[in-house]
């Protein structure tokens, strides 16, 4: 068979290529210490997601049905004295770290970074053994890094308004990406490894309505990652350049018609590092999107005379995909899923509690008679001013009041705590972590763990960390 020398170059310079081989020859003393720090601080928060949402009622049935499907294995159930193969504990810890809305975000690439790279990483380390600190920490990084790159490329959130939920989408990059290099994935094996994962990518934003799957999907992303690495690293190959490609390619199927610039994702590897933009929420329980109508709440709450009785109407303005993302109207009986979705819900729960933290989404509160008296007076519409601010003003909010004597008021918030213009320092990052570990485990073994994490680099084999991982936690709903 004749060689075209043209596809060769075309290989050798398209994105899936360039991004295996930055996978592949990067090591942890390419990568800055800013971003080491920041990655270890990145990690604590997403194993404090994670372990405060182990023993939640959905935690607990995926649990109980991955282990009569799956059985025993090397790799931890974070906050449970079991272990699972290290596909099962992927896809359980991502449940886990994404399942209480409080993990990370990437304002211009959204993905629940922490959810689909963390535990492909730390599950297929515990399945191979022997790892230290620093190739954790080198595999994260770049695990982190990839998700929100292949985001920004693909334009985010406009998969969103298409109704695809893009964290379990270009999520599975992020999965193999840290769980390849964790294999030691050579160039052509990560684009293997890409192949694979591509391939496996799904998931459905109709799920956020009332469905318990849509905690899965950063899981799903996670699994995606294990076995697509494990499946490279054996010699069995995947879709070569499946990012770029026109037909069937990654890119052009899931945007579609949407346009998709595969340079975002290239550009700056290794000299700009997205990891440094990941977002880390408050303790706030709900979706990244509602922030800036939580913050707009409270706002309006600490106004002198602020009474709910007084209230006749308020309406949301968003964007457009944030009204796809969590301008519903719920109905009662409601599911937590729903409520953590739900601008006007947040902004109700907000206004009556001060804050929409871990109480606010148990059951008894979400249906209770004085949010759902609130609720109906609240309503999300897309605002067009903010949706002419372009990529950048697409978190703004604004908060439009009528009161029950016909006087109006109006509050905005162009960006919230947490994001990338006022984002969570690493002392607020701790003591977000303290403050949900409080909830669920003892002082000693919150501290442990957090010790172990914050000097990782100094760690000569990942199992204590293991060990601390599978430690018993309790509910968050449970009385202590």
């Amino acid at each position: 068979m004749a060689h075209d020398p043209s596809v060769s170059t075309q290989t050798e310079h398209g994105a899936t290529r360039q991004l295996s081989r930055f996978l592949a020859r990067t090591s942890f003393d390419d990568i800055p210490g800013d971003v080491i720090s920041r990655t270890k601080h990145l990690i604590l928060d997403g194993l404090g997601c994670g372990l405060l949402s182990a023993k939640l009622d959905w935690s607990i049935r995926a649990v109980e049905s991955l282990r009569a499907l799956d059985g025993n294995g090397a790799a931890s159930v974070w906050g449970w004295g079991v272990k699972v193969p290290p596909m099962s504990a992927a896809l359980l810890n991502g449940t886990f770290v994404q399942g209480f809305e409080l993990d990370d975000y990437h304002s211009l690439g959204p993905l629940h970074s922490e959810a689909c790279a963390l535990p492909a990483v730390i599950g297929t380390a515990e399945h191979l053994g022997g790892i230290n600190g620093k190739r954790l920490l080198e595999a994260t990084v770049l695990g982190f890094e990839v998700g929100p790159r292949i985001g920004m490329a693909m334009g985010g959130l406009q998969l969103v308004s298409r109704g695809w939920h893009c964290g379990s989408v270009y999520g599975v990059l992020s999965g193999v990406a840290g769980a390849g290099k964790i294999r030691g994935l050579n160039e052509e094996q990560f684009e293997d490894a890409i192949g694979n994962a591509a391939t496996q990518a799904c998931g459905l934003m109709s799920a956020q309505f009332e469905a318990m799957v849509k905690r899965m999907h950063s899981g799903m992303a996670a699994r995606s990652g294990v076995l697509a690495a494990a499946l490279a690293d054996a010699g069995f190959t995947g879709i070569k350049r499946v990012l770029e490609r026109d037909f069937g390619g990654f890119a052009a199927t899931f945007c579609g018609v949407d346009p998709f610039d595969l340079t975002r994702l290239t550009n700056g590897l290794g000299q700009q590092w997205e990891v440094l933009r990941i977002s880390v929420k408050p303790p706030y329980s709900a979706m990244g999107g509602t922030h800036s109508a939580i913050e707009a709440a409270v706002k309006l709450r600490a106004t002198p005379g602020f009474n709910v009785d007084r209230i006749k109407q308020i309406k949301i303005g968003t964007t457009e995909a944030m009204l796809h993302h969590g301008g519903f109207k719920l109905e009662r009986p409601a599911a937590a899923i729903g409520a953590q979705m739900s601008h006007c819900y947040v902004v109700a729960v907000t206004l009556l509690d001060g804050s929409p933290s871990v109480p606010q989404f148990a059951p008894d509160r979400i249906n209770s008679d004085d949010v759902w008296s609130l609720l109906e007076r609240i309503t999300a519409y897309n605002d067009k001013e903010i949706d002419s601010r372009g990529e950048d003003g697409r978190w703004g909010t604004r908060l439009v009041v009528t009161y029950v004597d016909g006087k109006t008021d109006e509050v905005e918030v162009e960006y919230p705590k947490g994001g990338a213009k006022y984002p969570l320092t690493n002392k607020e990052i701790v003591q977000k972590y303290d403050r949900l570990a409080a909830l669920v485990t003892t002082k000693k073994h919150a501290d442990d763990l957090k010790q172990i994490v914050l000097d990782l680099e100094n760690c000569r084999d990942i199992a204590e960390l293991s060990r601390l991982l599978s430690i018993d936690v309790a509910s968050p709903f449970e009385k202590r």
